[in-house]
């Protein structure tokens, strides 16, 4: 099942992509909430006191010079979940279905079945023909032997 999430992930479809927009930006703002109320909470218990949050300051006393790492890992968070919603609640039940009530598709005939297709539909047509001409040749004989008479 997992192998199946990440070739979603790294598959480029369409319609994957259509309803991943629609169903992320639904379900984005529920997952932003819990990763700033729960998850970063969390990884400041890791990080700096800095009321800019977590993250990495380059400069002393600039803070322009501080490299935020909350808001990447909010986003990679976000990312992850949205997918991991997307794919179980919509792709896998999709699959199911599909496999379960899809018509199957009939198999394509081997180049060997095509040969002794093209072989058998000539031989009908060479007996066709040749009971065609032994027809000419009987209504020929009529003819001559009805005008012999």
């Amino acid at each position: 099942m997992l192998k199946g999430f990440k070739e979603f992930l790294m598959r480029g479809n369409v319609i994957d992509l259509a309803v991943a927009v629609v169903m992320g930006t639904a379900f984005t703002a529920v997952v932003t909430s819990v990763t700033k109320g729960v998850i970063n909470p969390l990884l400041a218990i890791f990080g700096s006191t800095n009321e800019l949050g977590l993250g990495v300051q380059l400069i002393a006393d600039r803070p322009a010079t501080f490299i935020q790492i909350g808001p990447i890992i909010t986003a990679l968070v976000n990312f992850v979940l949205v997918a991991a919603v997307l794919y179980f609640v919509l792709m896998v039940p999709m699959k199911t279905i599909k496999n379960r009530f899809g018509t199957a598709k009939a198999a394509e005939p081997t180049e060997t079945e095509l040969l002794i297709e093209i072989r058998d539909l000539l031989a009908e047509r060479h007996d066709e023909v040749r009971k065609q001409r032994a027809a000419d040749l009987a209504v020929e004989a009529e003819v001559d032997g009805a005008s012999r008479r």
